[in-house]
């Protein structure tokens, strides 16, 4: 016997098999990179030593510059030379600044002229007014074109004064005893008023600047004793102190910046060398602890836990999370305390925490 197969039937096979059919060339979903929001720890409380990089520089680093634009002439350093107050750093084409102080001195005698003039025509109408012989209206005139020609006569003054400065401001000489550390420019190059022609070190102490955290910052002290190690010479230590502690975080990140100073000459140590710079805290909470902020903390079924991201250096930008199990303190101002489970320097996420699993990779 056969069997009709309805239209109804048929249009429900077709539509199953396109079903089976789809699904089985679904293609696979890429997988999800979660972005998430980390703050870098510190621990605070207790006796530790804390070590910062930055870089040596001279107590003092001028960059000079004319005060005038111009063709450079002459260059009379370069770099390393050593210069003394007074010496030639550079100059420049003196040309147009010279027919400057000849133009305002011709306008100067211009003006002289006609003040001579004019006193002396005030002086003939002054003489006929007291003999009846000019009227008022004359003698008010002259004495205005009198008055008027010396004013111009004082301008005409402060205008060669002027000419005469930017003439001598087309030399450039060494405010202080220093060294040459930078020379920008080259003989016949055109250089704009400001441009830095040299950078000049002076100064017998050498300063390091360095960045310090801002959960750090507050027990920074400016006058507190620091010491200083060096790459090019290890196992050099060298004593110095704080001289300088910034008050505003630098740029878009939350790192103050701070400056040390040696406490005596090293000839050794030279500006730009690579620098480690070492505090010693103390506090009267001798048990170290890092405050994280409360929304950073889990609990669970196996207890409290933070979240910590591992950067991955084959890819910048990227990490992979961490689940550490802690032992918290108190609820604090600054947030709550962890005695363990952290160490100095963990990126400890602070946001997305119930959306990650120890182990996932996420975008920092």
């Amino acid at each position: 016997m056969i069997k009709r197969i309805t239209f109804a039937s048929f249009c429900y096979v077709i539509t199953v098999t396109a079903l089976l059919t789809s699904c089985g060339k679904e293609e696979e979903q890429p997988e999800i990179i979660r972005p998430v929001r980390y703050i870098q720890v510190f621990a605070t409380g207790g006796t530790r030593e804390r070590t910062f990089s930055g870089v040596t520089q001279a107590g003092l680093e001028s960059r000079l510059s004319f005060k005038v634009p111009g063709t450079v002439s002459r260059v009379a350093v370069k770099v390393g030379d050593k210069v003394s107050a007074g010496d030639l750093i550079a100059r420049l084409d003196r040309s147009d600044y010279q027919l400057k102080v000849q133009q305002a001195e011709a306008a100067l005698e211009n003006v002289k002229a006609q003040a001579r003039n004019a006193q002396a025509n005030y002086d003939r109408v002054r003489a006929l007014w007291e003999n009846k012989g000019a009227s008022k209206t004359d003698l008010d005139a002259a004495r205005a074109a009198s008055e008027s020609t010396e004013a111009s006569v004082k301008s005409a003054e402060k205008q060669l004064e002027l000419a005469q400065l930017q003439l001598r401001y087309t030399t450039l000489t060494a405010p202080v005893s220093g060294a040459i550390a930078q020379a920008n420019v080259e003989v016949n190059e055109n250089v704009g008023a400001g441009k830095t022609i040299v950078v000049l070190t002076s100064g017998s102490q050498i300063e390091v600047k360095i960045s310090v955290p801002e959960i750090l910052i507050s027990q920074v002290r400016e006058g507190s004793a620091a010491t200083v190690t060096c790459d090019a010479y290890p196992g050099k230590e060298l004593s110095a102190t704080i001289t300088e502690v910034g008050v505003a975080s630098t740029g878009m990140v939350t790192t103050f910046p701070v400056t040390v100073r040696l406490d005596k000459p090293a000839p050794d140590i030279r500006p730009g060398m690579a620098a480690t710079v070492a505090f010693h805290y103390e506090s009267k909470d001798q048990r170290e602890r890092f405050l994280v902020p409360s929304i950073a903390v889990g609990e669970d079924r196996d207890g409290r836990f933070v979240y910590v991201v591992e950067p991955l250096t084959e890819e910048p930008g990227f990490g992979t999370v961490r689940r550490r199990a802690v032992a918290i303190g108190e609820l604090t101002r600054e947030g709550i305390e962890v005695f363990e489970g952290l160490a100095d320097g963990d990126l400890v996420i602070t946001a997305g925490i119930s959306r990650i699993i120890d182990g996932q990779k996420v975008k920092i």
